[in-house]
């Protein structure tokens, strides 16, 4: 398995990464434990996780799996959302104990949304505290995950507070999150992204994204791993596993593989261009509706439209997927608090009235 180091921490990682939140069935611990061995037989060797994965089952799987596996032949990561130091330490605390380990390898300040929530997490002590846990050894490295724009996460990066970042990034959002790429680079920082398959839009339009594809790759699945893993910044792209195809699938994706040359990520990059600006990626941080509207789901079947062009792509989308009438988006009273959460400042009122109207 090709590893590439980690920012200045010394560690090499997988450039594969086991992402703990798309276990098939997580209450059954030891087939869901087996998956993660067999990554692991397979060269993966960053394994993230979190308290609330899977019905929160998540831990407790990784920690099924490491009791059996040589400690110093991976690294775990996971993560921790509160603001007060002394739920952080709590929450730390299970975390070790769930995953039977005596330190977490990457331990993230969890789901920045907005900027103002990183001085919020000083003032709360959460930072703090986690220092105060890496200085007696509960914690080796301490990094941030963030769903903010690019820029914003550049200043957190800028902050020295961290050693690396996991962000959400893919070959149809980039331009939202290069800002991070650049800060992460001059400050010799890691970086792991998330949903580099952009949450199953890539493959599920394949042919529309064959223009992703290189010479190299056999499939559209294959070229948006290699897009992430090819540029330098990138330390590792986590894929959520439920079977073990898919875990080969991904890694060979990068067995054998030489990263793509500049020239042609700028490609891709061009490739995309602003046919494919404001797509949701679906990480359903606008939840919850005041009035219960499944927005994620709306918000994929508007990605359909930025795909195909057409309101017959929606409507098909809406009956043959999710089963949902588009006059159900009319029940959005327009208070507007969706859009201050979304990450990626989509005009969901505006998405919604035009799904609406299909009705």
């Amino acid at each position: 398995m090709w590893k590439k180091p980690y920012g200045r921490t010394g560690a090499a990682i997988s450039v594969i990464g086991f992402g703990g939140m798309r276990f098939a069935n997580p209450a059954d611990l030891d087939a869901s434990a087996a998956l993660v061995h067999h990554a692991h037989a397979r060269g993966i060797n960053y394994f993230d996780t979190a308290p609330y994965y899977c019905d929160d089952h998540s831990e407790d799987i990784m920690g099924r799996a490491f009791r059996t596996m040589p400690r110093d032949s991976f690294f775990v990561s996971t993560k921790c959302i509160e603001s007060d130091g002394a739920k952080l330490r709590a929450s730390l605390e299970r975390s070790l104990t769930r995953l039977g380990v005596e330190a977490i390898d990457f331990f993230h300040i969890w789901c920045l949304l907005r900027p103002e929530q990183l001085d919020e997490r000083r003032k709360g002590g959460a930072i703090a505290a986690a220092q105060r846990a890496k200085e007696e050894g509960l914690i080796r490295h301490l990094v941030v995950s963030s769903h903010l724009d690019g820029e914003d996460n550049a200043a957190v990066l800028d902050s020295g507070l961290f050693e690396g970042i996991t962000i959400g990034y893919n070959a149809i959002n980039f331009p939202f999150r290069a800002k991070t790429l650049e800060a992460a680079a001059r400050h010799n920082l890691g970086v792991a992204t998330m949903n580099p398959l952009g949450g199953g839009l890539i493959p599920r339009n394949a042919q529309r994204l064959a223009f992703l594809k290189g010479p190299q790759d056999q499939d559209v699945v294959q070229a948006a791993l290699r897009f992430n893993v090819s540029q330098p910044a990138i330390t590792c792209a986590l894929v959520g596993f439920s079977c073990e195809r898919e875990v080969d699938e991904a890694v060979a994706a990068v067995e054998n593989f030489t990263p793509y040359p500049a020239d042609h990520i700028e490609r891709v990059k061009a490739g995309i261009g602003a046919g494919f600006a404001g797509f949701c990626t679906g990480c359903e941080y606008c939840l919850p509706c005041p009035t219960g509207v499944p927005i994620p789901k709306f918000m994929d079947t508007f990605n359909q439209k930025i795909l195909e062009g057409t309101d017959r792509a929606m409507t098909e989308r809406l009956k043959w997927h999710w089963s949902l009438p588009a006059a159900d988006a009319a029940a959005c009273t327009e208070c507007g608090a969706c859009e201050e959460l979304c990450t990626q400042h989509l005009p969901i009122r505006e998405r919604l009235r035009e799904i609406a109207a299909l009705a």
